[in-house]
């Protein structure tokens, strides 16, 4: 009887548990239930995930809306881990100013707080990625995007275009769009130049630690 009793509150437990997960699974976003790689993406309004992978010890700035960031890239989809761009693979960095709307929104948003050296993965949905339209035929519409980075440098206005990368750029070596097309004519910050730097509304936003924190979220 003993034995029966016990084999009984055994099977009894392991139904409770079994219909608990499934009504965590029924009541679970698709942003949480989705994997890198399982053939699925994030919910497009999902929020951006940052993982940081690397942080030097010493970082005496950060990057903040207006700076030009000179970085490298890995891109991959979120779904199925296959690349379809890399800085890396061309061997010639990217460069472009944060937050000014001048790339995806995941971009303005998860390279902002950066230590030069820094390394992150950005795991970015639909929403701030490039939406329902997509860049096909590699990239399709709603697709959830993947973002190996490493800040290089922070640099100044000067740097930026003395450096020819935002000309080759904006020349047409950019096949995902991550820029929109913009007309350099002019000096920086004028009438053919960027807008004004939009504050420090991020300033420091990514300070949380010491580089150890794995895809948190804004």
């Amino acid at each position: 009887m003993i034995y029966t009793r016990t084999r009984n509150s055994n099977n009894k437990m392991k139904t409770a548990q079994h219909l608990l997960t499934l009504l965590i699974g029924a009541a679970a976003p698709n942003c949480l239930l989705a994997k890198y790689g399982d053939g699925t993406d994030l919910a497009n309004d999902a929020p951006i995930r940052i993982g940081v992978k690397h942080r030097p010890p010493e970082c005496p700035r950060k990057s903040t809306t207006g700076d030009f960031l000179e970085v490298h890239y890995v891109g991959t989809l979120y779904s199925d881990k296959e690349q379809f761009d890399s800085s890396r693979d061309r061997g010639e960095p990217f460069v472009f100013p944060v937050g000014q709307g001048q790339v995806i929104a995941g971009w303005d948003q998860g390279m902002l707080g950066m230590c030069e050296g820094e390394k992150r993965r950005l795991t970015i949905p639909s929403d701030l990625g490039y939406g329902e339209t997509g860049s096909p035929p590699t990239i399709k519409g709603g697709a959830s995007l993947v973002f190996e980075v490493e800040l290089l440098r922070i640099l100044s206005e000067e740097e930026a275009a003395a450096s020819g990368m935002l000309n080759d750029m904006y020349g047409g070596s950019d096949p995902y769009g991550m820029y929109d097309m913009y007309d350099f004519g002019g000096s920086f910050g004028g009438e053919d130049g960027f807008p004004g730097t939009g504050g420090d509304m991020y300033e420091d936003a990514f300070g949380l630690g010491d580089g150890d924190m794995e895809d948190w979220e804004l």
